[in-house]
């Protein structure tokens, strides 16, 4: 009987590398109090986080837990104190603290508060025309009022009359929000960081909202940061989760699997503190044993807890926990975990 050879298989296509990441990024604050003693808050340590084309990462935590700290870092209005900031694959490079202005083309921040990010003093029609001006030297009427129009209509602000001339005071939440995605649009970016971008609308329409940028990424192929406290939310548009707690990221992978089964203390109280018509309050107390209350409050940046900034909340916690950091522990499948309910696979993957 002869032997055939067997067909070579086809070759792996490589994974396309990230539009945006952001590599042990560490950021530092110099303080000093009242009575003139410095200090330093350390707003995020560690921070490594991939954005990909057409991807949406959902960043959840609570508040002070160092998300809005990364999205600036992102956006380039901070500068890292360690730890880079790689944008097609190369380097961000600052100077005294900024970036150049072609860094803003491809990457863009919507901020939390659509009526504090938009000039008061001017009508929507010179918000969307002044980034078209900077960005792509328009200068003509005729073509500034066609890209206006189309910015709306993307947004779907229509019929665009109603809008264009209007102050930011004279629109709803929903819209001015809205206004603030197509200025966002108007320089063409390659990513979008949303820092809470729905955290401030009625409930009404946030579903809207989040449709919309769901459409957007969809349409042209946007990184998506999506920064958010509302596991549903998040759940709803990403494509995977990362978990931040006290300035450090402690989980992260798809979605599904990080919200049916979380793998580190933390995201389980996140989880389980979502409202859920189908889970009683009992359920949540058998987990953590222990009320709101006796979880105690997240703790300061200045002077942190030592080990695992968790270990005075969480339930599980361990002697080793108190006084050595976990390291991350590949869980496969894309997830992962910072903790040391997982150091025997941390252990095994040191000695591969």
């Amino acid at each position: 009987m002869t032997a055939t050879t067997p067909a070579p298989s086809a070759p792996v296509a490589a994974p396309e590398p990230p539009v945006l990441a952001a590599v042990d990024v560490t950021k530092h604050f110099a303080v000093r109090s009242a009575v003139g003693a410095r200090s330093v808050v350390r707003a995020v340590e560690g921070a490594t986080l991939d954005l990909h084309r057409g991807r949406v990462v959902a960043l959840v935590g609570e508040s002070g837990s160092g998300k809005t700290t990364l999205a600036r870092l992102l956006a380039g209005f901070y500068a890292p104190t360690s730890g880079e900031i790689v944008l097609e694959g190369a380097p961000v490079r600052q100077r005294r603290g900024r970036v150049e202005r072609g860094y803003h083309k491809d990457v863009q921040l919507i901020f939390q508060d659509p009526f504090g990010s938009l000039n008061p003093l001017h009508r929507v029609r010179h918000n969307l025309e002044r980034p078209l001006k900077l960005h792509h030297g328009v200068r003509g009427k005729a073509e500034l009022d066609r890209r206006v129009r189309e910015l709306l209509e993307r947004v779907a602000l229509s019929p665009v009359e109603q809008f264009v001339d209007k102050f930011p005071h004279e629109l709803s939440g929903g819209q001015r929000q809205r206004v603030v995605i197509a200025r966002a649009l108007a320089v063409e970016p390659k990513v979008l960081l949303g820092d809470e971008p729905i955290s401030m609308l009625d409930v009404s329409i946030r579903l809207e909202m989040l449709n919309l940028l769901d459409r957007l990424r969809t349409e042209d192929g946007l990184a998506l940061l999506y920064i958010t406290h509302d596991i549903a939310s998040a759940r709803y548009l990403c494509d995977d989760i990362v978990v931040m707690y006290a300035g450090e990221m402690v989980e992260g992978g798809p979605k599904e699997q990080v919200i049916a089964d979380p793998q580190h203390p933390y995201t389980r109280l996140l989880v389980e503190s979502s409202p859920d018509p189908g889970r009683g309050a009992r359920d949540r107390e058998a987990l953590f044993d222990a009320d709101a209350d006796g979880l105690g409050e997240p703790p300061s940046l200045i002077d942190p807890p030592p080990g695992c900034r968790f270990h005075p909340r969480c339930p599980f916690a361990m002697d080793v926990c108190r006084t050595q950091a976990p390291p991350r522990a590949d869980l496969g499948d894309g997830r992962w975990a910072r903790c040391w309910l997982h150091a025997d696979r941390t252990t095994a993957q040191e000695n591969e």
